[in-house]
């Protein structure tokens, strides 16, 4: 498999195996498989949505989405649109599912094959002094060739939830939109988007 990125010297004819000394020249270069690179960080209070429109999407296969401290006005569920080619896509098109559990031993499901948005923080969040954060995967944002779909894993005070979702349409994704998507409270977070870098491709 080819390397991605500019290779180091001393690993120019490694076959697949890493010792110590590659690895660490491989992390000083920033090119180590999975290391994060910073796009952009948003901490927000009171505000009725938070975009992303420089997402380096033809740099980057894999993003990475992480909210903290998500805080609804009073009760409400955080929802992410995309941009496609700059016009955010608003239609009933996003696909998803999910598992959750929570604290008192009560597990479900809840799933769409046609909502206008897909869900990040769930509306078990309750206001100030309830708040909850996310971690979420963006594959193939780039790629006009292929659909872009997420998983993620959400936690809150008493809950937790992990599943993914889909946009079911082969476009080139270059933005996010977070907005409180079933109340249209505001909100306060903070947001980071981060660029995945990889080593391998297949």
């Amino acid at each position: 498999m080819p390397y991605l990125g500019t290779q180091p010297n001393n690993v120019k004819k490694n076959i697949g195996l890493y010792n110590p000394s590659e690895i660490l020249q491989l992390t000083k270069d920033g090119s180590w498989g999975g290391s994060l690179e910073l796009i952009q960080s948003q901490t927000v209070s009171t505000v009725a949505n938070v975009a992303f429109t420089t997402i380096k999407e033809s740099v980057y296969d894999v993003h990475l989405l992480q909210v903290f401290n998500y805080q609804p006005a009073t009760n409400d569920r955080l929802g992410m649109r995309f941009y496609e080619g700059g016009v955010l896509e608003t239609a009933s098109v996003y696909e998803y599912a999910y598992q959750y559990g929570y604290y008192n031993g009560g597990f479900g499901e809840n799933k769409s094959t046609g909502d206008n948005h897909l869900k990040i923080c769930p509306d078990e969040v309750n206001g100030a002094g309830d708040s909850s954060e996310a971690y979420c995967y963006i594959y193939n944002a780039g790629d006009s060739s292929k659909y872009t779909f997420t998983t993620q894993q959400m936690v809150g005070t008493d809950f937790f939830r992990y599943g993914g979702g889909i946009l079911p349409q082969a476009s080139t994704v270059d933005g996010l939109y977070l907005y409180g998507d079933n109340n249209g409270e505001n909100f306060s977070c903070t947001a980071n988007l981060y660029g995945v870098k990889q080593i391998w491709v297949t």
